[in-house]
């Protein structure tokens, strides 16, 4: 089933939780200096700032590609995670950062659950939006014209 821009834009209160979260995860890495903590950082604000786009924006190459942001932070969350639990170091703050991260993800999976339904729902609309496969209903083009 094609699915409408309302219908997989994040939800409002989702999305300020979502953003709030990643921001606050950010402040965290940016507090620890480092050059890998800076760059995680900026890569988390980034990917809030997509959040808040994917949210507030009504351009039709937006609409096409609302997966990207969620499931790139949802990759990247899992990625800093991962790499916490094999480089560390372990302590108090980390553990507070992972489990701010945990949050991220539960609110992600739900955010995409609601909006594509299944992994399959999405799948199927993250291909359609790169031109392999079908959406049911028009799509849109690179363009911005509907076909």
């Amino acid at each position: 089933m094609h699915r409408t821009h309302a219908e997989t834009r994040p939800m409002g209160i989702v999305v300020i939780a979502i953003v709030e979260l990643t921001l606050t995860t950010a402040a965290i890495h940016l507090t620890l200096g480092g050059l890998l903590f800076t760059l995680n950082a900026v890569g988390y604000a980034v990917l809030a700032a997509a959040m808040v786009v994917i949210a507030t924006v009504p351009h039709r190459l937006v609409r096409r590609f609302d997966w990207l942001p969620r499931v790139g932070l949802a990759a990247y969350t899992l990625a800093t995670i991962g790499g916490y639990l094999v480089m560390g170091p372990y302590f108090t703050l980390g553990w507070v950062a992972k489990a701010i991260e945990v949050a991220i993800l539960i609110l992600l999976v739900a955010d995409l659950h609601r909006a594509y339904g299944s992994p399959a729902g999405l799948a199927r609309d993250a291909l359609a939006s790169v031109g392999l496969g079908r959406r049911r209903g028009p799509s849109v083009s690179l363009d911005g014209r509907l076909t």
